[in-house]
């Protein structure tokens, strides 16, 4: 059988660099993030720091704004001014809005300070040097968030924060992976620029996995919220022994401000779950979000995926040739300094509750639910498929 060279990690890291590796994250009232709640718990027990985020309209960057609000922190942002958040405008007034452009327009930030820096939207290794460098003499603490795409390729069993990272292309990569390479590469190399120029004792390195969690316009995870919810033949892709890993969204965000506050440095994965979890422990925890009867149809023949075009459904990624370990990074480390966890069934429902509200455009809902390539609307064909390769 011909093997299709599909990589399924190549297809998100395309969209989520087009996306600017991170989308918008919409301040909900059910998501705890409202202004009122802000205004009413905030937490004494640290002092006020003022902060600067190098994005913070996208994904992660809002979300970290309401929980640096709720904690009693002060927030400016340094974007091109191109991407507004849709909801809560009223939070983002208590933001100072300052306006440029890594790639060549700094002037907002010069001649200022700040205790923290979060550099959520380094996406070339030259854009962290420059703002590193800016801002070493006026910033106590830099934060950049990395990936554990700085790992591949997975082909090992066990990624400490210690473990070599990728920093430079190998002469047999192929086109297939370059992608893959080359975003790894990109973090790693930005991680040592924060920490050459800040200094180790004064750098954090955040390494988060998937993120999932309420406003993810890659519609990366969406697919399980939508089809746990329907009930019904559900496919189920992978073998038993096969790992996920997965992180929502506001657990990573609260883990960054705990380090912060207890001057923790260092280099941490973000990866979730606590304890290790295969595909289908994931499923039967996810299968619970909902009450919709539902039938898991387990199909752990990987050349059939693959022949229909199944090669990832996050969190799960098939675990084949520099893949097999993407889902075996180690996370005792953050777990040791703070990192929690939000069950998967509060993942998966409030990012559904997030995708049938108002916050969400219909044009970006239709465009996915009606998309004919998407597994969700293929799956009736793969589930006929499958009981006829079974014959």
């Amino acid at each position: 059988m011909k093997k299709n060279n599909t990589n399924p990690r190549r297809d998100f890291l395309e969209l989520s660099l087009k996306s600017s590796l991170a989308l918008p994250f919409l301040l909900n009232p059910i998501f705890g993030c409202n202004s009122s709640e802000i205004s009413s718990t905030k937490n004494s027990s640290h002092k006020s720091l003022k902060i600067l985020i190098l994005g913070g309209t996208s994904f992660l960057g809002p979300n970290q704004i309401a929980e640096a609000f709720q904690r009693g922190h002060s927030i400016s942002t340094f974007t091109r001014g191109k991407t507004k958040p849709s909801l809560h405008q009223n939070l983002f007034e208590q933001v100072e809005q300052l306006i440029g452009d890594r790639e060549n327009d700094l002037s907002a930030l010069e001649n200022r300070k700040w205790d923290v820096v979060i550099d959520n939207s380094g996406r070339k290794v030259e854009w962290t040097k420059k703002t590193a460098e800016l801002l070493k003499d006026n910033c106590q603490l830099y934060v950049f968030i990395s990936s554990t795409g700085v790992y591949y390729p997975y082909k090992s069993e066990d990624f400490k924060e210690d473990y070599p990272v990728v920093r430079s292309l190998p002469e047999d990569a192929n086109e297939d992976s370059k992608m893959e390479y080359d975003y790894g590469i990109m973090k790693a190399n930005s991680e040592l620029q924060a920490i050459e120029h800040f200094g180790p004792e004064r750098t954090i390195i955040i390494r988060p996995t998937y993120m999932i969690g309420p406003a993810d316009k890659t519609n990366r995870f969406i697919h399980w919220p939508l089809r746990l919810k329907k009930g019904g033949d559900i496919l189920v892709p992978g073998k038993e022994n096969d790992l996920v890993q997965y992180i929502d969204v506001r657990d990573v965000s609260k883990f960054i401000f705990h380090l912060i506050e207890n001057d923790i440095t260092g280099t941490f994965n973000a990866v979730g779950p606590e304890q290790k979890q295969n595909i289908h422990q994931f499923i039967d925890q996810a299968i619970t979000t909902f009450d919709a009867p539902s039938n898991i149809v387990k199909i752990d023949d990987y050349d059939f995926l693959e022949s229909n075009k199944v090669f990832y459904i996050v969190p799960w990624i098939m675990p084949r040739d520099n893949n097999r370990g993407s889902a075996m990074i180690n996370n005792q480390k953050s777990i040791k300094n703070g990192l929690s966890f939000t069950s998967i069934q509060k993942s998966i429902k409030d990012t559904y509750d997030w995708w049938i509200s108002n916050e969400l455009s219909v044009e970006h809902r239709l465009a996915y639910e009606s998309d004919s390539k998407t597994i969700l609307l293929r799956e009736k064909e793969i589930l006929n498929n499958w009981e006829k390769h079974k014959m």
